[in-house]
């Protein structure tokens, strides 16, 4: 099992690290961690994250896209405003202008040698997020991604893994086994799997009130799954207790499109906080996952580094039977 962190390309993530692939690299060696699970926002500096250090790539993604994807453009309008936001968003006004984007990003991953890819399969329109009241079933999402990664498959070659992440959003949620069937099934690559984020099952129960609820929840939706339970390969590790917040805004209304308001509603919900309880060894012997990616959010080196003792801690703590 390799032991990896997230990290991006983004400017915010370069500064954290000083700019210094030292920085980076002694960061890792420090807390024992294999390398990255890395998100490119554009280009791969191969300087800055070596090749020996990326082990996965998680690939961009867009948490509204079904109704770009259907040629909806009154909808698009009205959750844009304009055709040059839609343009920014997407890459151009085409399916074929958004695919490119992807395949580039999906190049640039492959060109790494990371053994794997994360790919999120969900959606909901920017309002939805706070109403949740949504407007496309599971079963829809599912369908939609069949037909988008089939279009990108063949820029993927067969010995690097396509993990297919679950969210608390319409689309994979992991509560259902047959369209778990039905994806894995249909997509047209002959290595895929699941990357089991830990903190967005929980966002699909609201109830939740400790880690010991969580984990007790996380093992009987796997139990659950019978048999697709073995296609987990690797595991996002990280807490989200949320509940409270998302029973309290349910139902909110935004005025206009606003990202920085939309990104801090979110992240109330996905709170990526490290587990403390040895339970948490209860997934990690069930599941045996091939990538366990202690998965944060942080602001300071310092912040990052706690969090990751806190969970490793958990993690070789004396095992819980």
């Amino acid at each position: 099992m390799l032991q990896l962190v997230n990290l991006s390309s983004y400017s915010s993530d370069i500064e954290l690290i000083n700019n210094s692939p030292m920085v980076l690299k002694n960061f890792l060696k420090h807390h024992n961690i294999d390398g990255l699970e890395i998100m490119f926002c554009e280009n791969w500096d191969e300087r800055l994250f070596p090749r020996n250090i990326v082990k996965g790539v998680h690939l961009r993604f867009w948490p509204s896209w079904l109704d770009f994807w259907r040629g909806n453009e009154g909808e698009l309008l009205k959750q844009f405003g304009s055709e040059e936001n839609i343009v920014a968003c997407y890459g151009g006004l085409t399916r074929e202008a958004w695919l490119q984007r992807y395949r580039e990003n999906i190049r640039t991953a492959v060109s790494t040698g990371a053994q794997y890819l994360v790919f999120h399969v969900s959606h909901a329109r920017i309002q939805e997020l706070f109403s949740w009241q949504f407007s496309v079933t599971d079963s829809e999402v599912i369908e939609a991604t069949i037909n988008l990664v089939n279009e990108l498959v063949a820029e993927i070659p067969p010995h690097v893994a396509l993990l297919f992440e679950n969210l608390w959003w319409p689309g994979l949620t992991l509560k259902n086994p047959l369209l778990i069937a039905r994806l894995l099934d249909n997509v047209q690559h002959p290595n895929v799997g699941i990357m089991l984020d830990t903190g967005h099952l929980m966002n699909t129960n609201q109830d939740l009130q400790s880690e010991t609820d969580a984990i007790h929840y996380i093992l009987t939706v796997l139990y659950d799954l019978g048999e697709y339970s073995h296609y987990v390969r690797g595991i996002h590790l990280h807490k989200s207790l949320s509940g409270a917040y998302m029973k309290q805004s349910q139902g909110r209304k935004i005025e206009k499109y606003d990202m920085t308001e939309i990104m801090n509603h979110v992240l109330k919900i996905d709170q990526h906080q490290p587990f403390v309880t040895s339970e948490v060894q209860k997934l990690i012997n069930y599941i045996k996952p091939e990538f366990l990616v202690h998965e944060f959010m942080y602001s300071t080196m310092e912040e990052w580094s706690e969090k990751i003792k806190i969970q490793q801690y958990a993690l070789q703590n004396e095992v819980v039977l």
